[in-house]
This record gives structure tokens, sequence and C-alpha cells, in this order.
């Protein structure tokens, strides 16, 4: 065939948004909700709390009272516009940096740390039925996201399922699976992709030659766009709208966040190895925190008074979450066996008996001590 007798039989294009810039100045037109200062001013609230957060339980693990933990610095934009744009009665599948999104769900601070801490009672939220535990599997979460989608699909219920994942999740089969069926069976779905540029030591450019991750999306036939994922403004309005789309029955979205993993992959991680702190002083610029502090200040008149009162405010909540975490006592050993099958086996019962035995007995033991 021809130059001449080719023809062109689709295209596509992929959409950024932007509405707030690193200087906190409006590029583009207001969202209705964002209209409102008492909205802005929540998100910064939950931006600055996530924050705050972040930084203590940095601290609990290097002091040895948590486990390898994930922080999410410089991410905070993105799970707090998911998580103030989705409704209670929606499911949010959630990788290891989502906790805006899950403080916002009423997932508890003390529930997050007892997790990292290696308490599976963490993921048992008290106040939050719908929601599946943190993923650290990668991708796995997005065909279960669409199978939860079916089920509500089926159910004809006005509700979405949201899963979120990072850029390196993006290459794995599951992931490409999981929008493939959301695509095929219109489910009410929504893919996050938080491309925060590495995918642990991987650099975003070494893991795909695709132009962007967004674009990805066509092949499962759904929309796919971009997002600055710094701008909380723009994040929550896109999110809005592809929660609207899949509600209304028009099917799934993808979206790509960008943003910048400003802290190592996790606490066990060492980020100076494989990147440069020249790079990472660059991105501080675009700080999502920041971003919205200048726009609240210049038009709704925040100042620094009622900064501190929200710092100091966030600061008790915090420690309150981390006083509770350390006063729960730890799970029996025997519990390690209670979330594997519905009824256990034979062969792991008489193990379960066993441990708690042996557990009974050394603390017989050491009540007599």
């Amino acid at each position: 065939m021809t130059n001449e007798e080719k023809k062109c039989v689709a295209q596509f294009e992929i959409h950024y948004t932007q509405l707030l810039n690193q200087q906190g100045e409006l590029v583009g037109p207001l969202p209705e909700f964002a209209a409102s200062a008492e909205a802005l001013i929540a998100l910064y609230r939950t931006m600055v709390q996530t924050r705050t957060f972040d930084t203590k339980a940095i601290a609990l693990q290097r002091t040895g009272k948590m486990g390898t933990y994930s922080s999410s610095l410089g991410q905070e934009a993105v799970s707090v516009g998911i998580g103030s744009a989705m409704r209670f009665e929606d499911v949010l599948l959630p990788t290891y940096r989502e906790y805006g999104a899950q403080f916002q769900r009423g997932v508890a601070m003390s529930e997050i740390l007892r997790y990292w801490g290696g308490d599976e009672r963490g993921m048992a939220y008290q106040h939050q039925p719908h929601d599946m535990p943190i993923t650290v599997p990668i991708a796995t979460h997005v065909p279960q996201c669409a199978g939860i989608a079916y089920a509500m699909k089926l159910r004809n219920e006005p509700r979405v399922a949201v899963s979120v994942l990072g850029d390196g999740a993006t290459s794995k089969g599951d992931f490409y699976e999981g929008i493939n069926v959301a695509g095929a069976w219109q489910l009410p779905m929504v893919v996050v992709v938080t491309n925060n540029q590495w995918a642990i030591s991987v650099p975003r450019d070494v893991q795909t030659h695709a132009q962007t991750l967004a674009q990805k999306a066509i092949a499962a036939g759904i929309p796919g766009e971009q997002v600055d994922g710094n701008d909380v403004i723009a994040m929550r309005h896109v999110m809005l709208n592809a929660l609207e789309r899949a509600r209304s029955g028009a099917g799934p979205t993808l979206i790509e966040a960008i943003t910048y993993r400003m802290h190592d992959h996790t606490t066990a991680d060492d980020a100076s190895r494989y990147r440069e702190q020249t790079v990472v002083d660059e991105h501080k610029l675009l700080d999502p925190i920041e971003r919205l502090k200048k726009y609240i200040t210049a038009h709704h008149n925040w100042d620094e008074t009622q900064e501190n009162e929200l710092h100091e405010t966030c600061a008790a909540e915090v420690e309150a979450a981390v006083s509770s975490y350390l006063e729960t006592p730890p799970a029996p050993p025997e519990t390690m066996f209670d979330h594997l099958y519905e009824t256990l086996p034979d062969a792991l019962q008489s193990q379960r008996d066993e441990v708690e035995r042996l557990g009974k007995q050394k603390q017989g033991g050491d009540d007599n001590g």
C-alpha cells in the first residue's frame, strides 16, 4: 500500500487541566465549588493535616516505634482532591500514599499507624465500611476495582469504584486487564494514576515509551486525561467530572495526575542513590500546599493567626492518634491465621491451636515471674 492509499481511521487527544499555577494564580475558570472560601480552606486543612501526619509517621519509624512507612510528601493534592470528590458510599481502593483521601472518608490516623506498625486491625476501618485495605502488591487492585464496579452496575447502584496507583503500575498486566474490562463493560469506575515520576528507583522515562500515561486509556476505549496533581482545585474538578460520568452510566475514566515524590520511596529506601537533589529542589517550588495557601491568602483573607492555629490543631490531632496507636495492646500471635480463610483448613487450624497454646503458656510463665 502506498502512502497515498493510507488513510487515518482514528485520532486521539489527551487534554491537560491546570486551574491554579505554582504562584497561586488562576489560569483557568474557577469551578463552582471553588467559589466557596469554606470549601477551599477545608481542602487546605486536610492537606496540612496529611503532611503533619506524614512528618510524625516518619519520626515514629526512625525511632523504632513503627515499621516501614510510605511517605506522601508533595502528593497531598492528589489524594485530597480524590477524597473530597467521592461520596461516602463509593469505594476507594488505595495504594500506600492516599492518606488524604482516607482521612476525608472516615479512616482514622491511628488506624493507618496501626497498619504500618504491623497490626492488620488497622485496616478494619471503624467509620468507613466500604473502602478496601491499603494495597501493596502493584496494580493487583485494578481488576479487583473492576469487579466491585461490575457488582455496582449489576445492582443498579449509583456508586463508583475508584482505584489509585502509581506510574510504575501502568506497566503491569493487571492494570491493562482491569481498564480493558472496565471499558468493555462500561463500568462505573475511575482509575487515578499518580505519576510521581518514580517507580521506586526507576524513572518515568525508563518505564515506558508512551508520551503520556493517560493515553494508555485509548487501548481500553475509555477517556484518558492529565491533570496537574499539585493543583488541588483542578484535581477535585477533574475527579468530580469523572465520578459524575461513571455515576450516570457513561463509563470509566483514567486520570493521570502529574506530581513528584518528594521523599524516598519508603523509609527503607535512599533516593539519593538514584536521583539528584537539585531536581528534588526544583520540584519543591511546585508544592501543592504552598500553592493553595497563596490563593486563599490573596482571595479569602487567610492570615498568619489562622495558619498558626491550623498547625497547632493538626499537631494535636496527630499526637492524639499517636497516643492511641502506641497504647493499643498487640494482637495475640494466633490471629495471624484469622483472615486467611472463611473456614481454616485442618492443617492450619492445628498450627493456630499450637501458637495459641504456646502464647498462653508464655503468658502464664510471665505472670508467675
